[in-house]
This record gives C-alpha cells, structure tokens and sequence, in this order.
C-alpha cells in the first residue's frame, strides 16, 4: 500500500509529468471554492512533501501523514527547520492531536485501499478530525483508466543515474491493476543495484465514493475532472472530490 525504498529513491525524478506544483494550487482553489483559505491542513499521503510546500507557501499550518518511512525521510530533509509536523500512520488508523480545517489527499493516494471497507474507514477517520465547515479534497484514478490506460501496459522512464520499469496486470473483475516496478540506479563505482516492488491499486465507481462520503459524515460532496470544475465525463482519468463537513 505504500512506495518503500525501491520507488522512493527515484520518486521525485520520476513523477515530474505530474506537476506536484500544478495540484497543490488546484487543491487550494478548490479549497477556496468552499472557503477554506486558511487553518490546519492535513496532506494525506504526503510523500516526500513535493506538494506539500505548496500548501506551506499558501500560508497552511501543514502536518504531512504518510505509512512510508523512506518517503518521510526525504519530506523531513526537504522540511528541516520548518514547523511541519510529519507523522508515520496508516491512513486507515488516522490520529491527529485534534481537529483540522481541512484535508488534502492527491496523485491517487485513496485507488492504494484496495478494499471498500478500508477505505471508507479512511472517509471516517478524516470526518473525525475535520472541524464544521472544513473540506477534504482528494484525486482518485477512474475506472476508466484502470481499464484503458493502466491496464497491462508497461512504461519506461530513466534519467542520468536510474532506469525504471513499471509494469502493469489488470483484472477488470474488481477493477485492480498490480504495479510490478523495477528500479535500477546507478552506485559510485559506475555499476547498477536493482531494487523491486509491487503495489497494488484499486478503481472505485464514483458514485460509491459520492455514498461513503455522505455516510462519513460529509454534508455537501462534489466531483469534477481533472484540474477543470466540469463534471466527469466518461474517459476522464483523474477525478477531484470536494466534500465539505
């Protein structure tokens, strides 16, 4: 469920067609849609902290949770000497010291639950901690993705010093793709060490995510496509979620 060493070594060189940047923004627009400007925001699977900076510069009092302790390693080097509180838990068992004005969850961080109960455990959790009014904004990967673009394809990416393969296995039965990933970076004597993972993600119709959020607790939930305040369409691969307590 979560990157250990082999893909948090390369994480940041390799997700740069992510624009981390690009998505911290549009989680604060959509937070200000709601208006939630400002207070304590909680970065859900927080990684190696790349978005979470632009929550910091938006003026947020930040904590960053994340389950891997070699993705928190590189966000406490990047955070040294700041006040972002980094803690390591499992989303699925969130304990925060008290309440949070809002919660920030992106790069498809909920499609890692790969059970309907764990992650409407994660929509409780958060519920909990989320002051009246606040938000939780959140990015999952579509079934439609899983199916078309994921499925079993694989990719290649490499730079100066790492080459990674990432190799897809889709089983439309529940919507799952298993990510097989290969990384091997370069050591100081020139040779290669090659490091192996797999993990797993799971597409969820949005129209169940809609329920469970109103079963959480959240009063007022809205879906649009990606970094667009359109509806859904069919062939998106990333939808946003807005659900306000």
């Amino acid at each position: 469920m979560s990157y250990e060493y082999a893909f948090a070594s390369v994480y940041d060189r390799f997700t740069d067609n992510a624009e981390p940047r690009l998505r911290g923004q549009w989680a604060i627009s959509l937070l200000k849609n709601v208006g939630v400007t400002g207070g304590i925001l909680l970065d859900l699977a927080c990684g190696t902290g790349r978005i979470t900076e632009t929550y910091v510069d938006a003026g947020f009092d930040v904590i960053g949770v994340d389950l891997s302790a070699e993705m928190l390693e590189h966000a406490r080097d990047r955070f040294a000497g700041t006040n972002v509180l980094l803690l390591q838990q499992d989303m699925r068992e969130l304990d925060l010291y008290g309440t949070i004005n809002a919660c920030v969850c992106t790069l498809d961080s909920i499609n890692h639950l790969t059970e309907w109960a764990d992650v409407q455990r994660v929509f409780d959790r958060v519920s909990l901690f989320t002051e009246p009014g606040g938000a939780f904004v959140f990015d999952v990967n579509t079934p439609y993705k899983h199916a078309e673009v994921l499925g079993n394809n694989a990719f290649v990416y490499e730079d100066e010093t790492a080459f990674l393969v990432w190799q897809n296995f889709y089983d439309p039965a529940d919507r799952t793709v298993v990510e097989a990933l290969d990384v091997f970076a370069e050591n100081e004597d020139g040779s290669y060490s090659r490091q192996s993972e797999e993990i797993v993600e799971r597409a969820y119709p949005l129209s169940e995510l809609r329920e469970m959020l109103l079963q959480a607790g959240f009063s007022a939930v809205n879906a649009y496509g990606d970094l667009t305040t359109d509806p859904p369409r069919e062939t998106d691969e990333r939808v946003w979620f807005v659900a306000v307590k």
